[in-house]
């Protein structure tokens, strides 16, 4: 479908849905509002509101299997929408996963191998931040028209051309680096202490106000003068992300937890409680049916000293933050949207970040010029029994060069992964193969490497990447 399903006249409506209730009951049930009301009542386009969590683990959230969390808003989405068990981000760290989401595309073809630096040393090592050129989710849905705003984590460049204000958003509200300390404001990570936080292009001060707070000012002031009008609201967690800063609130609900599974698990519930606010604000401003939710988390958790060497869980997965083994890159992914989607079901099609680039220009009827990676959702999302709409996905993070960077292919179950990197934490580091094959329906933990013994599955995969990478350099000019 790439027209506009609110326009879509009402012989072919009628023919579509004839076709689909045959095979699929639910399905033909969620369109029946478009024949029942009139045309003018669904004239309006959707709201679209993208939630982003950082460095949330893959099952850290009741829903997904957690059992020592708190986490109600996060579970009603799911309840109320449909939610992935095999989603993957498009890369396992924070920068690049940001530009697959705004692009649709892997973040190679998106110009962004690796985390974009901070400004002071961008000149020297030449990473800018996303291309310009790139079209961002934003700029299709402005040109649609949308007003678009971003609220929390940029992390995709640090000069104006790279900003938010410059890479189609309206409206900015948040810090431009990698994480703030969330009541000074401050990133104090790398290079020298800054105050980093900025409405559009004027830093401002909040001191001592919890980041999350203001965020949910600030996108409840986005509904406040926009809900006559269709909006685009990108909220960029800066959590569960250290430092570690739930409120004294959440600190005290798991102050029986042990460290650091209890400093994570307070700042997670901080953010579900925040996402409730808005969910609930929406039934309030009586525009949740006509609002499209997307949540998700950016990759997996972190295993970094400043995360306290841990704090999430990636259950059976092995692997975290920078990672390529499940664990860094299958995330929790949810999309809520009354009017049309059905609630309370759950997909395990093989899905990606990607993906959502597509699935929102289909359901707001907007144009995607270019070549993209993501494939629209809503096949799945109505057909259970619909296959994955890819047959091979690709990853690669560090450059264009696949002898240093981190890579994977997968087809079907087979899973192919080179240059293979995996954070221990404090744990005993392991020996490390170049090439890791495993069938993810046989070991879903990637435990087994066959490589060795599957020579030509190992040949066939590795074929597909080096045609792929080929393809990729030919059209970056690398």
């Amino acid at each position: 479908m790439k027209a506009n399903i609110n326009s879509v006249n009402q012989t072919k409506q009628m023919n579509t849905i004839k076709k689909t209730f045959l095979t699929n009951l639910s399905y033909a049930f969620f369109f029946l509002p478009l024949l029942v009301f009139p045309q003018e009542k669904q004239s309006k386009k959707p709201n679209v509101i993208v939630i982003l969590t950082d460095d949330q683990g893959s099952i850290d959230l009741n829903s997904y299997g957690a059992k020592d969390l708190y986490t109600p808003n996060m579970d009603r989405l799911a309840k109320e929408g449909v939610r992935f068990t095999q989603f993957y981000a498009g890369a396992p760290v924070c920068s690049p996963s940001r530009a697959a989401l705004l692009t649709g595309k892997t973040n190679l073809r998106a110009g962004l191998p690796n985390n974009v630096p901070i400004p002071e040393r961008a000149e020297q090592s030449g990473q800018y931040g996303l291309p310009t050129e790139e079209i961002t989710m934003a700029e299709m849905l402005k040109e649609n028209g949308y007003h678009t705003a971003l609220i929390g984590k940029w992390h995709l460049g640090h000069r104006p051309q790279n900003l938010p204000n410059g890479q189609g958003f309206d409206y900015f509200f948040g810090h431009q680096r990698g994480c703030i300390d969330n009541y000074s404001h401050f990133f104090f990570w790398d290079g020298p202490n800054k105050h980093d936080l900025y409405r559009n292009s004027e830093e401002v001060y909040y001191q001592g106000q919890h980041f999350s707070d203001l965020m949910v000012d600030e996108v409840k002031g986005v509904i406040d003068q926009k809900k006559e009008e269709p909006f685009f609201i990108y909220w960029a967690f800066n959590a569960p992300h250290y430092p570690y800063q739930g409120t004294p609130k959440w600190l005290e609900y798991y102050k029986d937890l042990p460290t650091p599974r209890k400093e994570y698990a307070a700042f997670l519930s901080n953010t579900d409680e925040k996402i409730g606010d808005i969910l609930d604000y929406l039934d309030e401003q009586g525009i949740a049916e006509n609002t499209i939710v997307i949540f998700q988390s950016d990759h997996g958790h972190s295993l970094e000293q400043r995360a306290f060497w841990g704090g999430g869980n990636a259950g059976p997965y092995r692997g975290s933050k920078f990672s390529m083994f499940e664990g860094g890159i299958r995330v929790p992914a949810i999309i809520r949207y009354p009017k049309l989607i059905p609630a309370n079901q759950v997909r395990d099609q093989l899905t990606t970040e990607m993906d959502w680039f597509s699935t929102v220009a289909e359901l707001t009827g907007s144009k995607v010029k270019e070549k993209v990676d993501g494939k629209s959702l809503l096949p799945i999302i109505m057909n259970e029994n619909e296959k994955s709409q890819h047959k091979v996905v690709h990853w690669q993070l560090g450059g264009y060069d696949d002898n240093t960077a981190q890579w994977v292919v997968r087809k079907g179950p087979w899973k192919l992964i080179g240059n293979v990197k995996e954070p221990m934490g404090q744990a005993k580091k392991n020996d490390l193969p170049q090439l890791f094959l495993v069938n993810l329906d046989d070991d879903i933990t990637e435990q087994n490497n066959l490589a060795e013994s599957n020579p030509k599955r190992l040949a066939e995969l590795l074929n597909l990447h080096k045609e792929w990478l080929k393809k990729v350099r030919e059209e970056k000019g690398k």
